[in-house]
């Protein structure tokens, strides 16, 4: 596996956890870098964002529940036809930062954290005595 959302996942979880001074100089450029990024203009969340082509996205995405996958394919069409137009939502509709939650995330590391089983008992060797 060459990019692991578990690590990275770990990593922030640690630094706010371990290091509240460097949080609070980080949260500050990570609002401002949110911001610029536009896809809450867009009405889309963070989760919304990640790649389908990615064998665990979509094992993540194949789990979400049917009313939540419905709302991510509007989501993504929405801006997809915003986005064609050159237009942004009005500033009523678009998604606001407490509004913008990771619902895919919890797949993500549960179907990872799969992966990573399978790869170590598909590599297992057995050796017998004799």
């Amino acid at each position: 596996m060459t990019g692991s959302f578990l690590r990275t996942y770990n990593l922030a979880s640690y630094v706010t956890s371990k290091a509240p001074n460097f949080t609070k100089l980080i949260l500050p450029i990570a609002s401002f870098l949110i911001e610029t990024g536009g896809y809450r203009k867009l009405g889309l969340r963070y989760d919304d964002l990640h790649a389908e082509e990615n064998p665990i996205i979509k094992k993540a995405i194949n789990r979400l529940e049917p009313k939540e996958y419905y709302d991510r394919v509007f989501r993504i069409r929405r801006a997809h036809q915003l986005s064609l137009q050159h237009q942004l939502l009005p500033k009523d509709q678009q998604l606001k930062p407490e509004e913008d939650i990771r619902y895919l995330t919890p797949y993500i590391l549960e179907a990872e954290a799969e992966a990573r089983e399978r790869q170590y008992f598909d590599n297992l060797t057995v050796i017998s005595k004799k």
